[in-house]
């Protein structure tokens, strides 16, 4: 069974269509990249996993079950959790008190919250040293950890991430990714929103391609990192075609 299933997802805003009949999935483990020009309706797909947005038809299973009736916040303690682009962090806040917030809103019990800090900083660990720090006077990179970290400490069965490597010295980008390609070998699936297309190829397992709001292209990432219609997607040039695979 998929860890999640998106079947022919229509969302509007009002008379906007965002994304019209995309369909696509992504298996426990996997690194899934969703991918296209600005515009292309990728940040619009990832809010509609996670509740944010509402579908206007199709659907969105995860572990198998709809989520249709499932609120953002109730899909977030089912293990689905979204990372948004521009990270998202209080920036008035120290980073323990970020991290102590997000697993608040995960739902855990009180006595657990200390267990799941000392994990995700296992996985972070040059969060330590900056726990007492207000995150606003992070580092740019920084602050993608203290979001991606926030993520993860809900302990979730998927991780979805808008552009992760936006704004980031090539150093930082490079410690983003290492740390996905760990959260993915521990388990937990990735899908992750990337305007780099050569990095995303790079490391994801899978990709689907958007152009103005319908996917046109999925397969292995090895196989469309040397496909011309790519290219074509992100340009703009024309519409490039039928979806191929699922």
């Amino acid at each position: 069974m998929n860890l999640l299933e998106v079947d022919d997802l229509t969302v509007y805003y009002g008379p906007v269509r965002g994304v019209s009949r995309v369909s696509m999935m992504v298996a426990q483990g996997d690194i899934v990249a969703l991918l296209g020009a600005n515009g292309a309706g990728k940040s619009t797909v990832l809010k509609a996993v996670s509740g944010l947005v509402k579908a206007r038809s199709g659907r969105v299973s995860f572990q198998g079950h709809d989520l249709a009736r499932v609120p953002a916040a109730q899909r977030v303690r089912l293990g689905l959790v979204h990372v948004p682009e521009g990270r998202r962090i209080f920036p008035a806040l120290t980073v323990r008190e970020n991290l102590q917030l997000a697993a608040f809103g995960s739902g855990g019990h009180r006595s657990g919250r200390h267990e799941q800090l000392e994990a995700v900083l296992g996985i972070f660990p040059l969060l330590g040293p900056h726990l007492a720090k207000l995150a606003g006077m992070l580092s740019g990179g920084e602050q993608q950890l203290l979001a991606l970290a926030r993520g993860m400490i809900a302990g979730p069965k998927l991780l979805m991430v808008d552009e992760p490597s936006l704004g980031l010295a090539p150093q930082m980008v490079e410690l983003v990714y290492d740390v996905l390609a760990q959260v993915a070998a521990n388990g937990t699936a990735v899908l992750l929103v990337e305007q780099n297309v050569t990095l995303a190829f790079e490391v994801t397992h899978r990709a689907y391609v958007l152009q103005q709001g319908r996917l046109v292209l999925s397969g292995p990432s090895q196989e469309l990192a040397g496909d011309e219609r790519v290219v074509a997607a992100y340009l703009g040039a024309g519409t490039v075609g039928a979806p191929t695979g699922r």
